[in-house]
């Protein structure tokens, strides 16, 4: 499971032009899997994200995590974070999981951070989606739970 973790300011989806998807400050998770990935490492990256202390204290130092500062989070699908690219010009995705198993482990995963009392919204896996965000800081984190 890879997860890219951008603090945003505030952040939308769409699909065919109507928004599916909104918050205000929080994180924009761009959530890929691969074929083997489980219960294990959605707890392990629920775990790691609802934890990460990226947003300033009182003292301007990175030290709170999203639900200390009442931020949301913006859920994407990205199948393309497992692109392979060291052969040729254009990348293969043969690392991504079954498209069946991810959709499956993406909305678990969506479910589990939001039992932790943090806002969900979400695009919708496999769809042809338009993000748009305001990055804050910026700040971005990958996880990849092949190297814990």
């Amino acid at each position: 499971m890879r997860v890219i973790v951008q603090r945003s300011q505030q952040a939308q989806v769409s699909i065919d032009g109507k928004v599916r998807g909104t918050i205000d400050h929080g994180f924009v998770l761009l959530v890929g899997f691969q074929d083997g990935d489980g219960q294990a490492e959605l707890d392990y990256i629920a775990h790691k994200i609802l934890n990460l202390r990226v947003f300033s204290d009182a003292d301007g130092k990175m030290n709170l995590n999203i639900q200390q500062v009442g931020g949301a989070i913006l859920s994407i699908s990205q199948f393309t974070l497992y692109a392979e690219t060291r052969h040729g010009n254009r990348p293969s995705f043969t690392a991504a999981g079954n498209p069946e198993l991810a959709s499956k482990l993406y909305d678990t995963f969506n479910q589990q951070l939001a039992a932790s009392g943090v806002t969900v919204a979400t695009g919708e896996f496999g769809a042809d989606m338009q993000v748009s965000l305001v990055n804050d800081g910026p700040v971005t984190i990958c996880y990849d739970t092949d190297q814990r």
